[in-house]
């Protein structure tokens, strides 16, 4: 199944300050978006504003999943119709099993009625926490619960490859990975890319992009998508930083206000 998620016009305020004003953004399946901006333009507000979060108040705009609606669907809607976040910091939850979590995580998806079976539920895991190189155990902690950052990291992208959503946001997920777990992520999003699946990758560095090559790359400034090309972008970001493109836009201040 092929999907389509469109940003138009889209402005959202957080606690009265307006942080996004006015992204437009059309991510389809087969491609692979990177947004890349300096703290406080609005990149984490992005991905939290489209899965429902409710701090975040869309004030303007729509926000469109196949031709559907998504700002009138609750937060459990969106993810049952194809839409992912891994977290720039993913909650601790006590009392839940990683297994446990998936595994309902995967029944909700299906529905009642296709619940995947327990057998081959547990060789998909297995195969897919190998693949990543985590440890069997950690199915068995509590979600997150005393996880290391790269665990942590890890254990998102073990819910994107378990769960096979059609669109992924993807926060930072190169935060504070040594080049080792950054290689084990990158590989883990790399075997999702495909005609049914669409990502954008939020992050700070291009390194990441050395192991993802992405379609397209946006620069966010100011609460708006300022600049879009090709991985080309990236690479001239690494080596000039910003200031090229305050020059070239005319931008003197490039923060909107701190992220939540």
């Amino acid at each position: 199944m092929s999907f389509e998620l469109k940003m138009k016009d889209l402005h959202v305020e957080i606690e009265g300050k307006e942080i996004l004003k006015g992204v437009d953004l059309e991510i389809k399946s087969g491609e692979i978006h990177a947004i890349m901006g300096p703290n406080g333009t609005g990149k984490s507000t992005l991905a939290s504003a489209v899965m429902g979060h409710p701090k975040y108040e869309v004030t303007k705009g729509s926000i469109t999943l196949n031709g559907e609606d998504v700002l009138e669907m609750e937060v459990d809607e969106r993810a049952k119709a194809g839409l992912f976040l891994a977290m720039q910091y993913p909650s601790e939850i006590s009392g839940v099993t990683t297994s446990d979590f998936l595994r309902t995580s995967i029944n909700a998806h299906r529905g009642e009625g296709n619940e995947i079976q327990l057998m081959p539920f547990i060789k998909q895991m297995d195969e897919t926490l190998d693949f990543l190189e985590i440890d069997k155990n950690m199915a068995q902690r509590y979600l997150n619960e005393g996880f290391s950052g790269g665990e942590k990291k890890r254990n998102e992208i073990l819910q994107l490859m378990m769960l096979k959503p059609g669109i992924a946001l993807l926060d930072e997920i190169d935060s504070g990975l040594d080049i080792d777990a950054l290689k084990v992520v990158s590989n883990g999003i790399n075997k999702m890319r495909g005609e049914d699946f669409g990502c954008l990758i939020i992050t700070h560095y291009q390194r990441l992009l050395n192991y993802i090559e992405p379609d397209f790359v946006h620069i966010m400034m100011q609460g708006r998508i300022v600049k879009s090309g090709g991985k080309e972008l990236a690479h001239q970001l690494e080596e000039s930083g910003y200031d090229w493109i305050k020059e070239e836009l005319g931008i003197e201040d490039v923060t909107v206000g701190k992220e939540a």
